[in-house]
């Protein structure tokens, strides 16, 4: 086993075969070291850990573990997951401390009951059950019996369950789970025996309209999509297999800031993600902006997320260049480059672009704090967004009337 933090690099005696089947995951970089028959493995921005052949990486942050599980925070207190941050903290592996995490998350789910729900049938039966079904009555040749009907059934074999019994059903083949783990997951697809067992994806969580009535859902929800979408499995040589968890820390940090901010600003601004915006006129030059704020709908200032762990984490010119893109097609006076902060000496000056006025700022979130100092930099954060939105509504006023 190799331990490494994001960015960082070590130095491992391979087979050429080996480095090149390392390097196809693509989760690290790997190049030749100097000395003969050594490789040096570059880490990236994942996090977690990839088994490949006989060797095993794990990969960590270098943000604190409370912060680590705080960003795959899916709207529970940070009571819940503690317990998951210091088993990370001592054994380095996310991997079984992600899925303790959700499997004790769905056992409190179930304990709810099931979730059910109406879904249409249609069976032929020999009594009548609902309504008949008429055109697949007629459709049988005149027969009269047995009978084509149509009801609704009230039913626990609905989309979350099937997504939970799948993501169930994946953590149960990673060797490395624990046993009080395994059984409660066995516990669970007891619990959820009359849902199917179906093809499910990731993304299909994205289709579901959450409402009261499964709201409480959404915990499990959430990281069993985490699982679905970063865990995968390879038999190798035909009898054991491996296990590979890496999260994309660059999208779980976007993601975080996105929820949070959306949640801040609720009722003050309207949070969205991932728009379009077009640079040239005629819809010429297709721009995705990381957060755009709008009221009444206009768009009233806009944010990129940018993912960085250096000792300085500045905005670099790249970064600047693609949010004074973004203001321009949106013809706002200023935006924000929002950044992670783990180390000191973060640079948050602001920048007035020459020849356009537009104002281009950057804002850190601390990462090196507690959970709760990081909920605080939040909400300092969409209060700072809220006010600089009031500042040019008023000066747009003002000019206005002049």
């Amino acid at each position: 086993m190799r331990l490494l933090h994001e960015y960082e690099s070590i130095d491992v005696r391979l087979s050429e075969e080996a480095a090149r089947s390392i390097a196809a995951t693509g989760f690290v970089n790997v190049t030749p070291a100097v000395q003969v028959g050594w490789w040096r493995i570059t880490a990236k921005e994942f996090v977690g850990s990839v088994v490949v052949d006989d060797m095993r990486l794990l990969i960590r942050p270098k943000i604190k573990p409370d912060n680590l599980f705080l960003l795959l925070e899916v709207g529970l207190p940070p009571t819940a997951w503690r317990r998951e941050s210091i088993d990370y903290a001592q054994h380095s592996d996310l991997l079984p401390s992600v899925i303790a995490f959700f499997t004790r998350t769905v056992e409190t789910t179930l304990a709810r009951g099931v979730l059910r729900a109406y879904r249409e049938q249609h069976e032929t039966l020999v009594s009548l059950r609902g309504r008949v079904d008429f055109p697949t009555q007629v459709n049988r040749g005149g027969l009269t019996f047995p009978i084509a009907c149509r009801y609704e059934d009230y039913t626990p074999d609905n989309a979350e369950n099937q997504y939970l019994r799948a993501a169930v059903r994946l953590a149960l083949k990673v060797p490395t789970v624990a046993a009080e783990d395994r059984r409660r997951s066995l516990q669970q697809l007891v619990a959820l025996e009359d849902v199917a067992d179906v093809p499910v994806q990731a993304d299909d969580l994205d289709r579901m309209t959450i409402t009261r009535l499964n709201a409480h859902y959404l915990p499990a929800l959430r990281l069993a999509r985490l699982l679905l979408a970063n865990l995968t499995l390879v038999d190798q040589r035909g009898a054991t297999s491996a296990s590979s968890f890496m999260v994309d820390m660059n999208h779980l940090f976007e993601r975080f800031v996105t929820e949070r901010l959306r949640r801040a600003l609720q009722g003050r601004l309207e949070v969205r993600d991932q728009t379009r915006a077009h640079l040239g006129v005629g819809s010429k030059v297709l721009m995705r902006p990381d957060l755009e704020f709008r009221k009444r709908g206009d768009p009233v200032y806009v944010a990129d997320i940018k993912y960085k762990l250096t000792a300085n984490a500045g905005a670099k010119n790249d970064d600047r260049y693609q949010l004074l893109a973004y203001t321009t097609a949106l013809d706002l006076p200023e935006g924000v480059l929002i950044y992670c902060l783990a180390d000191s000496g973060v640079e948050h000056r602001s920048i007035t672009v020459r020849h356009a006025g537009k104002v281009l700022h950057v804002k850190p979130i601390d990462l090196t704090g507690s959970p709760n100092e990081v909920a605080v930099a939040i909400g300092e954060l969409a209060d700072w967004i809220a006010e600089r939105t009031s500042l040019q509504s008023v000066g747009t006023h003002r000019s206005e009337t002049a």
